[in-house]
């Protein structure tokens, strides 16, 4: 018997999850695998360059639907999904992390009695003012099968209640994990990724709507920035929303900024930085994969197993606060032989699908 599952995604980390489970379903003649992008990263180094670098199957439907306000977004996502939805009648409908595709993709598959999984499912930033929160929240709630990444996400999951629910939650790891490991040789084996960067610098990016677009925050976070840039330099690889408000706001740097890079070029970069300072989940995980001491600019993160392990640390985000924690980052040790994400998570989740199928 075959089974037909519906992707979807529409955001840099989710295809880079992506990436790892497709190559498995490839693996599998049981499993045929029909990809949407919603477009919500649209900018070529935000999107295509991933496709082609990652050799992740093409889309079969590219909604380009970006640049707009939450609830617009979502509601012409779901408007589209749900016709592609009808017109390829799928077995299951897969959702990836916390974005407004992530949202859309959830309802649009429920409203039509779809399965639904959701990858990794029960994490939580305990912050109802993140939208990604609020996404997350929704797509566990409304999925058949969560595919979780941590004890920690098992434990969230319990404590709203999830057992009493009927679906199936299963650890299965980080798939991002497996795209790590895959990826990085591939990225260190060419030279030309990260030419001409200083011997020693910090790696940063920020992303996040409470930190861009609250101007005082952004401020702060530039000055911040700038001070560390006097000791050691600072590449921070900017997402173009965030450059555009600091060019219209003029605000002074004296840090290089550089536009967005494909994974093979962000792995690269990570590999020969000294520090990483970032928003990004995905980041905080890579950096630890990549022996990086990271400092996330965020009061939380719900990857609490690199904060415990010291692997990260996090910060209020004000100047003070960011370099307080960024002085105590260059004392941070830690003990990278320790592993804390193990791979195979892609595997694992093909495996289930494989055994719907058999069903």
């Amino acid at each position: 018997m075959s089974l037909k599952i519906v992707s979807i995604v529409g955001a840099r980390p989710q295809f880079v999850k992506a990436a790892a489970i497709s190559h498995e379903f490839l693996k599998h003649r049981g499993i045929t695998e029909v990809i949407i992008h919603t477009g919500q990263h649209f900018d070529n180094n935000m999107s295509e360059v991933f496709f082609k670098q990652m050799k992740i199957p093409r889309p079969k439907y590219n909604f380009n639907i970006h640049s707009l306000p939450h609830g617009a977004m979502v509601g012409r996502m779901i408007e589209e999904i749900e016709k592609v939805l009808l017109k390829e009648n799928p077995d299951w409908v897969m959702v990836y992390g916390d974005t407004n595709s992530t949202l859309a993709g959830s309802i649009a598959a429920k409203k039509l009695n779809k399965k639904l999984a959701h990858v990794e499912a029960g994490m939580r930033y305990f912050d109802m003012r993140m939208p990604e929160e609020t996404n997350r929240i929704v797509a566990d709630r409304l999925a058949d099968v969560l595919f979780c990444p941590t004890e920690e996400a098992l434990r969230n999951l319990a404590k709203e209640g999830f057992r009493g629910f009927d679906c199936k939650i299963i650890k299965v790891g980080d798939v991002m994990v497996d795209s790590f490991y895959h990826y990085k040789a591939i990225a260190l084996h060419d030279k030309s990724y990260a030419k001409n960067m200083p011997k020693q610098y910090v790696l940063a990016t920020i992303h996040r709507a409470s930190n861009t677009d609250n101007l005082p925050t952004l401020k702060g976070i530039v000055r911040a920035l700038s001070k560390i840039n006097e000791k050691i330099p600072v590449i921070f690889v900017v997402h173009p929303r965030t450059r555009k408000i600091i060019e219209e706001n003029k605000l002074r740097v004296n840090f290089a900024m550089i536009n967005p890079v494909g994974y093979l070029e962000m792995l690269a970069l990570m590999d020969k930085s000294a520090f990483v300072l970032t928003d990004s989940g995905g980041l905080q995980k890579e950096a630890y994969l990549a022996k990086k001491p990271c400092l996330v600019i965020y009061k939380n993160t719900a990857w609490v197993e690199l904060v415990k392990n010291k692997f990260c640390l996090v910060t209020e985000v004000n100047e003070k606060s960011i370099l307080n924690k960024f002085t105590q980052l260059t004392k941070l040790k830690a003990n990278y032989r320790k592993v804390i994400y193990p791979q195979g998570a892609a595997k694992k989740i093909a495996g289930f699908f494989l055994s719907e199928a058999n069903k």
